[in-house]
């Protein structure tokens, strides 16, 4: 170790639950994340039943067993990202994995089936393939092979 780098302290530290994402749109985007990464509402937050929403689904959360989970709080407006061009950045973005090629492709349909658009492809990068996606409330997400 280096004089210059402190070291490292080995906790307790706080545990990184969920990820939350603003959205016009609370119920639709976390239906677009619960079908692309096959999640479960926590109980209470699920859609109702051949109704329209409740006026208190303004905070839902998807579960995730054995990973962070997502959860989406309603908002007036959100300005959607221009990334990778214009004036607004990306401000947080979510990577995700797949084993292979195929499989990239396989999720490529599957996102824009559910409503992702397309950003950038680099899916012929011989070291990282990968695509970036924006949601239907314009945040960015990669799928990338590792």
């Amino acid at each position: 170790m280096t004089d210059d780098v402190p070291a490292v302290d080995r906790g307790p530290f706080p545990m990184l639950r969920q990820v939350v994402l603003d959205a016009t749109d609370a119920r639709g985007l976390a239906e677009f994340y619960r079908r692309l990464f096959g999640l479960e509402y926590r109980p209470g937050d699920e859609p109702p039943p051949h109704a329209p929403d409740p006026e208190d689904s303004d905070w839902l959360v998807l579960r995730n067993p054995g990973g962070v989970q997502l959860a989406f709080q309603q908002v007036e407006s959100l300005p959607p990202s221009t990334w990778p061009d214009g004036d607004v950045p990306q401000q947080l973005h979510l990577d995700t994995t797949v084993d292979d090629v195929a499989e990239l492709d396989r999720q490529h349909a599957r996102a824009l089936e559910l409503g992702a658009e397309l950003l950038l492809d680099r899916s012929d990068d011989p070291d990282e393939p990968l695509r970036v996606f924006a949601d239907p409330a314009g945040h960015p997400f990669c799928i990338f092979v590792a």
